[in-house]
Parts: structure tokens; sequence; C-alpha cells
């Protein structure tokens, strides 16, 4: 499907996305001088941010993927986690930086930082691209935030609708939806 067909309106441009990054990995490497950070990528959607913010870091750092999903099909979280893919490596006394694509409802992230505490880690922290507040039903806690987000259904640059868009270098969202699925936008709205 290509993009330039679809009506869609650009929230954050590649060129703005890059320079935030940027600054992130700047006050990461600041903030984990002298430490060996264990980055824990959430996949799928944080794959591209975490790859841009692992080549901007000044620091060693080691990672790891997860996966935990609670979305399913649809464009709103079921409520029910489950992980789809554990981590390679024990992350006992390791400091470690959980790599979101973007914090909604919370319900997700908070079950993921309760089940990795339970391993012991020297310290967490979670940095995540986007973070949309005005759907949090638990209190999380995101050290390292690039952009707020309004609720909208987001796009592009990691984030999918059905395994499409993410390799779109900026997010957007779109006036239509594929598959005549618009009934999906309209309850973001």
């Amino acid at each position: 499907m290509k993009l330039s067909t679809d009506k869609h309106k650009v929230l954050y441009s590649e060129k703005k996305i890059k320079a935030r990054v940027k600054e992130l990995a700047e006050q990461i490497s600041k903030d984990y001088e002298g430490k060996k950070p264990y980055m824990i990528v959430v996949l799928k959607g944080a794959v591209i941010f975490a790859s841009d913010l692992l080549r901007a870091l000044t620091i060693p750092c080691e990672i790891d993927f997860i996966g935990i999903s609670s979305y399913g099909q649809g464009s709103r979280s079921t409520g029910i986690v489950r992980i789809t893919k554990d981590l390679d490596e024990s992350i006992e006394s390791k400091h470690v930086l959980v790599v979101e694509d973007i914090v909604d409802s919370g319900q997700t992230l908070n079950y993921l930082l309760n089940t990795l505490r339970q391993r012991r880690p020297a310290s967490i922290k979670v940095v995540s691209f986007l973070d949309r507040p005005d759907r949090r039903e638990v209190d999380v806690c995101i050290d390292y935030t690039g952009f707020n987000i309004p609720d909208a259904f987001v796009l592009g640059y990691g984030m999918d609708y059905r395994e499409l868009y993410r390799r779109v270098p900026y997010v957007f969202v779109l006036e239509h939806l594929p598959n005549g699925d618009d009934l999906l936008l309209k309850s973001m709205q």
C-alpha cells in the first residue's frame, strides 16, 4: 500500500524525530555514565526507535527483546496482557532500560515492569518514544519521553495498523484506514 495515496496528517517529521532521539540519547548517556545499561526493547513497535537510540548512545550497552501484547488486531488495549517472547538472558543485578514505542493506558507497561522487578535488576527505567497520557488508567513512571501525543491512532516509525506502515520514517494519523475499518478511527476521536 502506498502512503502517498492515503490521506494522512504528519504529527512528527523524520527530522524532528531524529533531533529528539539524539537529545534522548545524550540524556541517557549522561545518566548512565559509568554503567552499562541493558536495553530491553518491547517488540515489535519499539524496534526502529531502539535502533536509532542505540546508535546515538555514547556509552556501551547490551540489548535484548521482549514481546508483550494487549492489543490483538485492534487499536485499543484489550486489558489482557501476555508475554509473547521472553528475554534471552537474566537481568539480575543489571541496569535495565525498557524501550517502548508508546504508552497508552499504562496497563501493559505496569505488567511488564512488575514482571521485570521480580527478576531483581539493579535498577529499571523506561524510555518511551510516545506517551499518550489522556488514556492513562494506571500510574506508571516514564523516565524519558520522546513526545506527548493526543488521543489519536498514530502510525509510522515502527507503529503499525495490521503490520502496515511500520517502515514510514515519520509519525502520522490516517484520515481513513485501509479495508474500510474507519469505525476504528471514529472511535478514537
